[in-house]
């Protein structure tokens, strides 16, 4: 089984930006679609951005037009560049297959303060 490694986060201002990577311990050419996952403090996850093998990309409203999605699957790394960051995108964020097969990572912790 594929493991999966978030990293990137950390505190930022409202509108600042943040990039997200997730690194998998194996290929990911075979997964179809993987997608970047948030959880705010008492709420359930979410899943906010997707991405095909194919590249074709899609996002929840809240996100469109700030974040964007990408992979390199030569590296085997999924990333999220997130911008125009508000305090409502502070949560763990997490990366998957989509939808969700594997284990959760420990997932890494994105800070937005107003």
């Amino acid at each position: 089984q594929v493991q999966l490694v978030e990293s990137g986060g950390g505190l930022v201002q409202a509108g600042g930006s943040l990039r997200l990577s997730c690194a998998a311990s194996g290929s990911i050419l075979s997964i179809n679609a993987m997608g970047w996952y948030r959880q705010a403090p008492g709420k359930q996850r979410e899943l906010v951005a997707v991405i095909t093998k194919g590249g074709i990309t899609n996002y929840v409203d809240s996100v469109k037009g700030r974040f964007t999605i990408s992979r390199d699957n030569a590296k085997n790394t999924v990333y999220l560049q997130m911008n125009s960051l508000k305090p409502e995108d502070t949560a763990v964020y997490y990366c998957n297959s989509a939808p969700q097969r594997g284990s959760w990572g420990q997932g890494t912790q994105v800070t937005v303060s107003s």
